[in-house]
């Protein structure tokens, strides 16, 4: 497993290097916005993806008899979560299925609850389901953010705010949220109706003590009071030859959910992702442990490197292989802070902004990448903010 191997991403369409990305004129930087890995697939997946392709027939197939045991397996094994197999829906994608929980579980015109800085597709599915953004921003205090409970407490009780996107563990901060975080979320959302859409596909990357918590195993209420999505793609580094699970204890929103996806006829699988998913789940232990520890020292080195070097702090993450690094200091728009990242430091990085107007002077950098090419772009950016 040699993370340090540089892959020339552009040899095939690769979202993080296109131009629809990074621009026209976007070939020559840093290429560290979209959030996948630029290592190799583990060793186990390419095997069974390899077998399968020997194989040379793809015809109609349904789901193979060891998929969902091993997705289960790796939930009780690496989470402590007694998953049911039955509570588990196939879904393309995580986005996808936060989509379908919108349009089914809420109504035109209702508010659903985001915690900004967040995942920007939250917005995007909102709106485009014709639904309000309600916000209820993270606090950030000396560094780390926290969820205002308060503010969740009064949103949750208006009637017209029906639903709370989750983010868990938190893409951009990179927070972890704890057990009794999780429970306060769950005791307000059960107490005023409000039904908890939890994504957790950044789950199984955290440093140090930090342990992802699945939302649906705080117990059987907070599990019939929630949709949880889940998906191998980050973990592994699959996301094109993998799609997501929608786990829905409650019989009866898990009933409209098979309703919906027989209707949308997103139902159908896919030869390579079966194969890749489960390959994965079932062999891709020690791989992930190699790649969260390479991560880890890839944070060291941020860290590090960042210590001394002015207008720019890193917020301490406890997870996922997304930095959020705050630039507000140097008290530049939005439209400047891309400008110099871009045109100063050849970093071709997600604006702050994105993820909401509390992103604002911010910006997230993937460091799930070659540690050298890490460290030379940590020489652009100190050179272009001592230059």
């Amino acid at each position: 497993m040699n993370f340090d191997l540089e892959i020339n991403r552009r040899e095939v369409p690769a979202l993080k290097t296109h131009k629809m990305v990074l621009g026209d004129d976007g070939e020559n930087l840093f290429a560290a916005g979209v959030a996948d890995m630029d290592f190799l697939a583990p060793p186990a997946v390419l095997q069974a993806m390899q077998k399968r392709l020997q194989h040379g027939v793809f015809g109609y197939e349904t789901l193979p008899d060891g998929l969902i045991p091993a997705l289960t397996h790796w939930q009780e094994k690496h989470h402590r979560w007694l998953l049911d197999p039955a509570h588990i829906l196939r879904a393309p994608n995580v986005l996808n299925a936060l989509a379908i929980a919108a349009s089914l579980f809420t109504e035109a015109g209702d508010g659903i609850i985001v915690q900004p800085p967040v995942f920007f597709d939250f917005y995007d599915i909102i709106r485009e389901n014709h639904r309000e953004v309600v916000e209820n921003s993270l606090i950030l205090n000396q560094g780390r953010y926290r969820m205002d409970f308060d503010g969740l407490e009064r949103l949750a009780a208006n009637p017209r705010n029906r639903m709370l996107f989750l983010c868990n563990p938190h893409n951009p901060v990179g927070r972890v949220w704890t057990r009794g975080e999780l429970q306060r979320i769950h005791d307000i959302c059960a107490r005023h109706g409000v039904l908890v859409v939890s994504d957790e596909i950044h789950a199984d990357i955290t440093f140090g003590d930090h342990r992802y918590t699945p939302f649906a195993s705080l117990g059987a209420a907070a599990a019939q009071n929630s949709i949880t999505c889940l998906s191998p793609a980050k973990s592994f580094n699959i996301a094109a030859c993998c799609s997501a699970f929608t786990v829905v204890a409650n019989p009866d929103k898990r009933r409209a959910f098979q309703m919906e996806n027989s209707r949308l006829t997103v139902n159908k699988n896919n030869a390579y992702a079966s194969v890749a998913m489960e390959a994965a789940y079932r062999d891709g232990a020690d791989w992930l442990d190699a790649v969260r520890a390479y991560i880890a020292d890839n944070l060291a080195l941020v860290r590090k490197r960042l210590a001394n070097l002015e207008g720019v702090s890193l917020i301490e993450p406890e997870g996922t292989f997304l930095l959020w690094l705050d630039f507000r200091s140097l008290n530049l728009t939005p439209d400047d802070l891309t400008a110099f990242l871009r045109n100063q430091a050849g970093w071709g990085v997600t604006r702050g902004i994105a993820f909401g107007d509390q992103g604002a002077g911010f910006a997230r950098l993937n460091i799930a990448c070659p540690r050298a090419r890490l460290a030379r772009a940590l020489d652009q950016l100190a050179q272009a903010m001592t230059g």
